[in-house]
């Protein structure tokens, strides 16, 4: 069953040839034969999940409606808020919090009829590139478990990679859903800044941070979307809905672009470290777009290269007023012998937090700091202004932009532990597309000599989400790239 398509699921769960209990009680059962080894999941939801599909089934028999997910098990990222379970963020410090709400895309998830089986690993407070951040296990890469899956979002990733779920969501910082889509061999999208609700979501980078969808294919990412885009009151980045309409994803997925313009910078390919198989895969990917009819066209970003610097300030500024509320005081882990009132501060911060969280505080708390904001948190919004109207100005030529997703392939773990600028290179490719606030999906365009996945990363102008998915539909229709499964 883990070979059929999000599509072929859901239609034989619809038809009724395809129980739901019984499709998840096969991904339990995969999840107990695999996840020893992969550690994809912090918490599993065997009963309740059981519950949802023999309510499923029963509907299905009655001839009662279900929703556009009916049936299909779906897991989410830890740092989305459940009423059900607890939500860790993969930390110490919130090793026991229990959310009163839930977040807004997991009702969305609750009202389609999805089957939530369980919350997935990642970099703590998703702050991380590699999934090695996690204060409470290791997440490995399914193609290859000695190498990482990816980050922030790696559990997601890995956990639709090895079929222990149809589909995922992850959040997206500054490219954590599109890299460890790219290193697990799966689709990840991050949608426009404010065309997924942020409610529920623990906050890392407030104007960055995008909810989006991880599947197999490119059809599930559309379907996923359908259910959690759309305008969302508790949320006053959400874009309301009379500005920027939600489109059905899924419609006219199998429609071409016609007369797409793609653009090409050579920004994208002067990168130090690029792997020359990547660089190879890419270019590959891109003349079978051209074999299709489609035009390539020279484009430039010149400030495509501070990128990372403005993103690592801005970021980093914006997780430092974040995470000031997990104190000892309010909730989250609180230190079991204070000395004194700055002790219950101190000490349970020191020991909640792991080592790359308080690396971004201090870095956030110094750039905010007086003397220090003017000279670098103002010029990095300045600098991200320019990014932004890099690609406005580009896509005032082009439908599209493509490129690398990452630099490699999946790297080895504890690799670059020890070397967290070596670390931060992984998202040259993917953090400029946060800063704009532009849709990015990442798809996979080939593998390496290794047999690890390579992704290819595809941009459009915001809210475009609907040509976006139907341009990276045409490259899977050609090719077989997304069929290509790991050991599992």
């Amino acid at each position: 069953m883990e070979n059929l398509t999000f599509q072929q699921i859901s239609a034989e769960i619809l038809k009724k040839s395809l129980k739901s209990v019984e499709l998840t009680q096969h991904i339990f059962g995969r999840i107990d034969k695999l996840e020893s080894k992969i550690g994809a999941f912090i918490s599993l939801f065997r009963e309740r999940a059981l519950a949802k599909a023999v309510d499923i089934d029963r509907r299905l028999a009655e001839g009662a409606p279900v929703g556009p997910l009916a049936g299909i098990p779906v897991a989410i990222k830890d740092n989305m808020c459940t009423g059900f379970g607890a939500t860790t963020c993969a930390s110490r410090i919130l090793g026991k919090f229990s959310s009163p709400y839930n977040a807004h895309v997991v009702d969305q998830l609750e009202d389609a009829d999805a089957v939530i089986i369980g919350k997935t690993n990642m970099d703590e407070f998703a702050m991380g590139s590699s999934c090695e951040n996690s204060a409470l296990q290791t997440t490995v890469n399914p193609w290859d478990i000695n190498r990482v899956p990816g980050g922030s979002s790696g559990g997601s990733a890995a956990a639709v990679a090895a079929g222990l779920c149809y589909a995922a969501l992850g959040s997206d910082t500054g490219g954590s859903i599109r890299l460890p889509a790219s290193f697990c061999g799966v689709v990840g999208l991050k949608p426009t800044y404010g065309r997924v609700s942020r409610y529920g979501l623990v906050a890392y980078g407030s104007s960055l941070d995008q909810i989006g969808p991880i599947s197999r294919d490119v059809y599930g990412a559309a379907a996923l979307l359908n259910v959690i885009a759309g305008h969302d009151r508790r949320d006053s980045t959400s874009v309301d809905e009379s500005t920027a309409p939600v489109k059905d994803y899924v419609k006219n997925l199998d429609h071409p672009v016609e007369n797409l313009k793609i653009g090409v910078a050579q920004e994208f390919f002067d990168v130090e470290g690029l792997d020359p198989e990547v660089e190879k895969a890419v270019r590959e990917a891109l003349q079978t777009y051209e074999d299709m009819g489609v035009a390539l066209i020279e484009v430039s970003l010149p400030y495509m290269k501070y990128a990372i610097a403005a993103y690592y300030l801005i970021a980093t500024a914006e997780a430092s007023s974040n995470l000031a509320r997990y104190d000892g005081v309010h909730y989250g882990h609180r230190t079991s012998r204070p000395k004194d009132y700055i002790d219950v501060y101190s000490s349970s911060r020191a020991e909640g937090f792991g080592d790359e969280v308080k690396r971004r505080i201090m870095l956030g708390t110094y750039a905010l700091s007086a003397g220090y904001y003017d000279a670098y948190y103002l010029k990095a919004l300045k600098v991200r202004n320019l990014i932004r109207r890099d690609f406005e100005q580009a896509f005032e030529k082009v439908d599209c932009l493509m490129c690398p997703t990452a630099p490699e392939t999946a790297f080895k773990l504890g690799e670059k532990t020890d070397d967290p600028l070596k670390m931060y290179l992984s998202d040259i490719y993917t953090i400029a597309v946060n800063l704009a606030g532009v849709p990015g999906i990442s798809i996979p365009c080939g593998l390496s000599s290794g047999n690890l996945p390579i992704g290819l990363q595809i941009i459009t102008p915001a809210f475009s989400e609907a040509k976006l998915l139907r341009i990276a539909r045409m490259f899977e229709k050609e090719t077989e790239h997304h069929l290509s499964k790991p050991f599992c």
